[in-house]
């Protein structure tokens, strides 16, 4: 029997309904020998009880919360259970191609890797459309009226080109960052840069996970060989829609982008972060409110419905935040009473 070198750790990105094609996806297109935990954070029941069912027919290891969780929790949790050499983060909603894994492990292995990204697609038409083919993110110096400033270069390779039209243009390299929708480490990269920030709730996680790769002295490279695809609107479950509309709300992006700035040093008044301020909401608006203005429009497209209904998901967005937070911090309040007792704060299968 091959010699398990690798664990995947599945966390939620940003809904559920999408984890039986994901999971399913995993188990025909692997064929490196893997341990798996799958991180559940509050699912729905449907989803938890498939979860369940699986976890008991492939002998992987499920750990559930009763709270949702933002993906930098969640990947902290599966990161306590990795005992291999590799492990990968992925996210719920990926969809992987034959021999993904290996591919990854062999570029590691050749190039001495750090952290190794595949090629990351998006759409439901998959493999066929590029989201992400490696990238450059660091902080540059620069001088203006004569002060020294830092800011964020962040560069994406081959954002939204089509696969067929650049496949002769993608080659494994060395890049500077990697995005979490499917990524490899080398688990002890850990040791140096410690676990990853859970002050960054939503936003710029993979930047810092990154940067701080760069920093120790780890290698990040990208293998276009392998292949994920990033299935984001494949629909939406109305049992999707309250940790979506926190996984994406402006409280938890502000409260990101502030701890990034403070912690690298950068000024929010630089149009990196003007950028991101201005698009608060934009995956929310971009999912939900722009499809609904489409087909009443008949054809056109109203910019003042979308205005009007944009102020008032704002509202609605901050309220179900407000409850949502509160119901978090009432559960971590019972599970710091659990853990006193001598109790088990999460759910664990296998």
């Amino acid at each position: 029997m091959n010699q398990v070198d690798v664990t995947l750790v599945v966390v939620p990105r940003e809904r559920f309904s999408y984890s039986r094609e994901s999971l399913e996806s995993i188990y025909q297109c692997t064929d490196h020998p893997f341990s798996l935990v799958y991180i559940d954070g509050n699912s729905p029941e449907k989803i938890k009880q498939y979860l369940e069912q699986k976890a008991v027919e492939n002998q992987f290891k499920l750990i559930r919360t009763e709270q949702y969780l933002s993906p930098n929790q969640a990947r902290n949790i599966g990161l306590k259970h990795v005992k291999t050499k590799y492990l990968v983060f992925l996210d719920n909603d990926i969809h992987v191609s034959p021999g993904w894994l290996k591919k990854l492990i062999k570029c590691a292995e050749e190039r001495d890797a750090d952290v190794v990204a595949p090629l990351v697609c998006i759409g439901q038409k998959l493999h066929s459309k590029i989201h992400l083919a490696g990238g450059e993110a660091r902080i540059v110096l620069e001088v203006k009226n004569n002060k020294m400033k830092r800011k964020v270069h962040e560069k994406h390779y081959f954002v939204n080109r089509l696969v067929a039209e650049v496949k002769d243009q993608l080659q494994q390299r060395r890049c500077e960052f990697a995005e979490f929708h499917g990524v490899l480490v080398r688990t002890d990269i850990f040791n140096q840069i410690g676990v990853l920030d859970e002050k960054l709730l939503s936003t710029r996680e993979h930047i810092d996970f990154s940067m701080s790769v760069t920093a120790a002295g780890g290698k990040i490279y990208c293998e276009p060989d392998s292949v994920v695809t990033y299935v984001p609107d494949s629909g939406f479950e109305w049992s999707d829609l309250t940790y979506f509309m926190l996984r994406w709300s402006d409280a938890w992006e502000v409260a990101s982008l502030e701890h990034f700035s403070q912690k690298w040093d950068l000024p929010q008044q630089d149009k990196y972060f003007k950028k991101r301020y201005k698009r608060l909401g934009q995956r929310r608006h971009q999912a939900f409110l722009r499809p609904v203005v489409r087909q009443v429009s008949i054809g056109g497209y109203y910019t003042w419905l979308e205005k009007l209904l944009i102020s008032a998901e704002r509202k609605l967005n901050h309220h179900i935040t407000d409850r949502a937070l509160c119901v978090a911090s009432i559960n971590s309040a019972a599970s710091t009473q659990f853990n006193r007792l001598g109790k088990e704060e999460l759910i664990i299968n296998n």
